[in-house]
């Protein structure tokens, strides 16, 4: 029966295998194979969470990108009102009133932008941070990702004022400002994405490394099982003619008892 019972304990094994499609089912099936395979399953989680903080970063500086956008646009209309209030042949003191009226409005738009532009409850262009760290991988390493202070005080156009004394260069100045940003946040996002890549092939191979120590090499493991399968048979065969010979063997010698 011990050789039955050892057959039996293999098909088992070998059933547990095919119906996992894994070789290492447990300790005993490889116990430094399992050891390595579990190493690689960490890399390859966090090659994955990794390239997911660094989507959600793309994510951010894309919202920034665009609320820059805005910025720009409202700097741009603000300047085509300096340009004309600098016409004092034909602009009177009650015109450049009006056009600061609308200078008014387009200043609080850039600083509700830049208050309200957030990703996740976090501020973005407010200044309070602009300097965010980004796990990338299972060993520690980082890279960073940082967006603009884009409020008032930072593009230096608080208190801008048609009616007073006031300069173009300094409209130009916070244009050159967010169009430097915006460079800075489109180079981070390719960067980003050149980083996504590189952790998308390494979780890759680290898959593949995995696979060929843990997988299932299914045409061998279905031939190792219609061999144990064969084995069974044999052996159930072999015990029940055993069994008929000993059966008549005592009826033989009953025969000549009698």
């Amino acid at each position: 029966m011990s050789t039955v019972s050892g057959i039996t304990n293999t098909q088992y094994s070998s059933y547990e295998s095919l119906s996992s499609g894994k070789r290492i089912n447990g300790a005993a099936d490889d116990a430094a194979g399992l050891a390595i395979a579990e190493k690689e399953n960490a890399q390859i989680s966090g090659y994955k969470a990794g390239a997911n903080n660094m989507a959600s970063a793309k994510d951010a500086l894309n919202i920034a990108d665009g609320a820059l956008g805005s910025i720009n646009d409202y700097l741009q209309r603000i300047r085509e009102l300096a340009v004309s209030a600098s016409n004092t042949a034909t602009v009177t003191g009650s015109d450049r009133a009006a056009m600061q009226k609308e200078v008014d409005q387009l200043l609080k738009g850039i600083s509700d932008v830049a208050k309200n532009t957030s990703y996740n409850t976090n501020p973005l262009l407010d200044g309070s941070k602009t300097d965010f760290k980004l796990a990338t991988d299972a060993n520690g390493n980082s890279t960073s990702m940082s967006t603009a202070n884009a409020t008032l005080e930072a593009l230096g156009i608080n208190g801008f004022d048609l009616t007073k004394n006031f300069s173009i260069k300094t409209i130009d100045k916070a244009i050159s400002m967010v169009s430097s940003s915006r460079s800075g946040i489109g180079a981070q996002t390719n960067a980003l994405d050149y980083a996504m890549n590189y952790n998308s092939s390494a979780a890759y191979y680290s898959t593949a490394a995995k696979s060929r120590i843990e997988d299932l090499d299914y045409p061998q493991a279905v031939s190792e099982k219609k061999k144990e399968e064969a084995l069974l048979q044999y052996s159930l065969f072999m015990q029940k003619k055993k069994a008929e010979e000993e059966t008549n063997s005592v009826k033989k010698l009953l025969n000549i008892t009698a």
